[in-house]
């Protein structure tokens, strides 16, 4: 089963952009922060980037994974909050995370487990996922569910058609990028969502990343104008402490205290099936811990209801409730086309739509698979 999965995946492959050549036919690839030296014949830390006769092979021209999402679900709270997003993913990744949410996406090729997931595997070009997109009426495309750094340059042709069309354009990532990788994306992309699963490099490197290049890439996806917001699963017993989330929440707010920092419970799945579920109170006390540290946007996810007052946005400025939620669902948008609010005039960090007739109130807040 293996074999046929890595046999079908390399057949769909395409020359990589992000690398240079070096002696005997050897590389080194620039996608990721693992920089991997790959000799001929081998493949890098995620499996799915290959030397081929000293030319880099990456993937290209499939999806595993194509849906229509609310843009709240990736999350993205200020960025075209309200608005569909036309979510694709490929395979694999170059962490391991013991408790990966998707694993079956992410860990195609290292985990025979996952090798299910060749069944989802559907030959498509750029264009035609630009066309679902519009099709289903999403204003946002999103490359996401495996680690999309590493299928950066498929992303990249996908996000070239969504940009002629007028979308924007995300990445939902472990952010373990390099500087090239950033530059790379920098004229495409419009929002990053980075995972900050901890601020110890010894539990990062557990998980297969630095933590260096995590904050690295938080400051220079700031520094080079993408919108940002960062994710922490709370995983109890691995990061939930106070001081770990105190250091999460004091350097997020370092680079920018307008960065929306999600806390989100996490569920036991793939090789983490013991730890309890992240309780309502332990992300409340994270939530609390984000403002304390400064952070304006702080939200706390996965618990649709039950931590109302941290799912909602607010006026930094003078409190007035500018969007209502409940879960992915818009309930109410108060916010005026020029992005401020109605109360007090003051600009909201993000990236907000000038037509509120697009903004989806009260809608289904569900994923809509396409048939294709």
């Amino acid at each position: 089963m293996m074999t046929t999965l890595v046999g079908r995946l390399d057949l769909l492959t395409s020359e990589g952009g992000l690398y240079e050549k070096l002696e005997d036919k050897d590389l080194r690839c620039f996608a990721c922060g693992h920089r991997c030296l790959i000799r001929e014949g081998r493949r890098g830390i995620c499996q799915v980037r290959f030397n081929q006769d000293g030319e880099l092979r990456v993937p290209w021209g499939y999806v595993a994974g194509l849906q229509i999402d609310p843009v709240e679900k990736k999350p993205f709270y200020h960025l075209l909050s309200g608005a569909d997003a036309l979510s694709f993913g490929m395979l694999g990744c170059d962490f391991h995370c013991s408790y990966c949410q998707n694993w079956l996406s992410s860990q195609a090729l290292r985990d025979p487990a996952s090798d299910v997931s060749g069944r989802y595997i559907r030959e498509i070009s750029p264009q035609q996922i630009v066309h679902y997109g519009q099709q289903g009426g999403a204003q946002v495309v999103a490359s996401t569910y495996n680690e999309p750094l590493i299928t950066i340059e498929w992303a990249v042709a996908v996000f070239e058609q969504a940009k002629k069309a007028g979308m924007k354009c995300v990445f939902v990532s472990n952010g373990n990028a390099t500087p090239e990788a950033l530059d790379y994306l920098r004229p495409y992309l419009d929002g990053y969502k980075i995972d900050l699963k901890t601020m110890q490099d010894r539990a990062y490197r557990q998980l297969g990343g630095v933590l260096a290049n995590v904050l690295d890439s938080i400051q220079r996806a700031s520094e080079l104008g993408l919108w940002v917001e960062v994710v922490t699963l709370v995983v109890p017993g691995f990061n939930d402490s106070t001081d770990e989330l105190m250091d999460a929440a004091r350097f997020i707010s370092s680079v920018a205290p307008n960065i929306p920092w999600h806390v989100t419970a996490v569920h036991p799945d793939y090789k983490m099936t013991d730890p309890p579920r992240t309780s309502a109170r332990i992300l409340e006390r994270a939530a609390e811990i984000g403002q304390e540290a400064g952070l304006h946007y702080v939200y706390a996810g996965n618990l649709p209801g039950r931590l109302a007052e941290y799912e909602h946005t607010n006026c930094h400025h003078c409190g007035f409730r500018l969007v209502e939620r409940y879960g992915y669902i818009i309930m109410d948008y108060r916010l005026t086309a020029q992005g401020t609010c109605p109360q007090c005039g003051a600009q909201i960090p993000g990236i907000w739509t000038d037509d509120l007739s697009t903004v989806r109130i009260g809608g289904p807040g569900m994923p809509r698979r396409l048939g294709f």
